[in-house]
This record gives structure tokens, C-alpha cells and sequence, in this order.
């Protein structure tokens, strides 16, 4: 087993989300899309636990929210194409 000096860590300095503590990854480094993800998804987890939000009602609302989205930008598109 390796000792603790020999992993490779990096620790980024303090951030705003964690003024006190700087983090430390041992991993590979994920982009920051699959960080908001991950916290989104956390988030999430975390509300419907607690009795807050219902996750199947909350995907619900995200796929409505998508696809209005997208039909908004198709819309976006056309109306520049004319």
C-alpha cells in the first residue's frame, strides 16, 4: 500500500464555495459541466430525502422545461432565417 506522500494529490486554493478549506482531488479532474452535475444531482438527493421536492416530479419539470427550450430556440432560428 502506498504511504500518504506518495499519492498524487493536488489541492486547489480556497475557493468562495469553501473559504476555509482548499479541496482535494485524487482522481482524475472532472470538467466543470460534470461538476454541476454532480452538485445538481446531489442537490437533488438531498431536497427529496428531506421531503422538500419529489424527484420524480422535479425530472417531470425538467423534461417539460427542455423542451421548451428547445422549441423556443428552434423558433429563435427560423424567426432569423425569415
Amino acid at each position: 500500500m502506498k504511504d500518504h506522500s506518495q499519492r498524487k494529490e493536488k489541492i486547489e486554493g480556497s475557493s468562495d464555495e469553501s473559504p476555509k478549506r482548499g479541496r482535494i482531488i485524487t482522481g482524475k479532474e472532472l470538467d466543470e459541466l460534470e461538476e454541476l452535475n454532480i452538485k445538481l444531482e446531489t442537490l437533488v438527493g438531498l431536497l427529496s430525502e428531506k421531503g422538500i421536492i419529489s424527484k420524480r416530479e422535479f425530472a417531470n419539470n425538467v423534461v417539460m422545461r427542455l423542451h421548451e427550450m428547445s422549441k423556443a430556440k428552434g423558433f429563435e432560428e427560423l424567426d432569423e432565417e425569415i
